[in-house]
């Protein structure tokens, strides 16, 4: 039998790491389904977290890992919070509707920003310094997989409260 081929293995891998992140990202839009806004902004837990806010701050991750980490602007210039807890926080203007569409407009760009880039390439611009994009994918993944869990037990909270 011959060896693997090293190159293929290395696309596998990248196209595998992708997939699973968009499949976090949808899990985590879809935790907003079905539900009314007030539900959506329902406080369960004394933090900011809400399932509203959660997508929220999904916007705010794709933003930081894929515009900064790729073009090393500022979180003021790219029009994010300095700091991820005030990514949670809420105004009169967000909606479910208005939430979920920034948040697929991040999706797309953030798609749009690494879709030539190998795993291996260095994105110069984190305030970790330059990292490899295999990195950020996982660091992504993770994130993304340790708040569908919050957003899991939260909608559960939420329609347990119904009548």
């Amino acid at each position: 039998m011959p060896p693997a081929d090293p190159d293929l293995h290395h696309a596998e891998a990248g196209a595998q790491l992708r997939a699973f992140v968009d499949q976090h990202r949808a899990l985590l839009a879809a935790c907003l389904d079905g539900l009314d806004e007030e539900e959506a902004r329902a406080r369960l837990v004394p933090s900011r977290t809400t399932l509203l806010g959660l997508v929220k701050h999904a916007t705010f991750v794709e933003k930081v890992w894929f515009v900064q980490s790729v073009t090393g602007a500022s979180r003021a210039a790219i029009g994010i919070p300095e700091h991820p807890g005030e990514s949670f926080v809420l105004t009169q203007d967000d909606t479910i509707a208005s939430v979920l569409a920034d948040y697929a407009d991040a999706v797309r760009a953030s798609r749009r920003a690494i879709e030539s880039l190998d795993l291996d390439h260095t994105l110069p611009g984190n305030r970790r310094g330059p990292l490899p994009l295999r990195w950020v994918l996982m660091h992504v993944l993770r994130e993304l997989a340790q708040h569908c869990g919050h957003a899991d037990i939260l909608r559960e909270q939420i329609l347990a409260r119904r009548p």
